[in-house]
């Protein structure tokens, strides 16, 4: 039995301690990238160029990843997310993930670097699921996979 059977409250206070300051990855899927795309009005190609690296994974492959600046800050971030309205799935579903999910100790301990776990609004299970669903389902381009004319060419 989860948990979280009876819900969990959090809201985000838009700290962006999430977005900056440590070191972190945001994956990103071909949704995700296209999202983005048409958001910041760019190719796949230059999009890429300008935000995106390659990192190793966790079943050794590399994966597409957003940029991070020098202090850490996600590449995207300039005083508020500059693609809120696009964000990846990683960051939409943010702390519904399935390590924070997984044990009450992950979650609690995570309210130390989030002030909005734990206040605000009340997630039901059913809309935590949810979110955990969509966040175990976006699975990231990984480097096989080549972006060309908007489509994705295994190699």
């Amino acid at each position: 039995m989860p948990f979280f059977d009876n819900g969990l409250r959090f809201t985000c206070r838009c700290c962006s301690h999430c977005c900056r300051i440590e070191p972190g990855f945001v994956f990103l899927s071909h949704a995700d990238l296209t999202k983005l795309c048409l958001w910041f009005n760019l190719t796949e190609d230059k999009f890429l160029e300008q935000y995106c690296r390659m990192v190793p994974y966790y079943d050794g492959t590399n994966v597409l990843c957003l940029r991070e600046t020098n202090a850490y800050d996600c590449i995207l971030w300039d005083n508020g997310c500059t693609a809120y309205g696009a964000r990846p799935v990683q960051c939409a579903t943010y702390p519904f993930w399935t390590r924070l999910l997984s044990r009450k100790f992950f979650w609690n301990n995570e309210k130390k670097s989030c002030p909005g776990i734990a206040s605000g609004k009340l997630w039901t299970k059913d809309e935590i699921m949810n979110q955990l669903f969509l966040y175990e389902h976006n699975d990231p381009l990984h480097f096989s996979k080549i972006i060309r004319e908007g489509k994705i060419i295994e190699n």
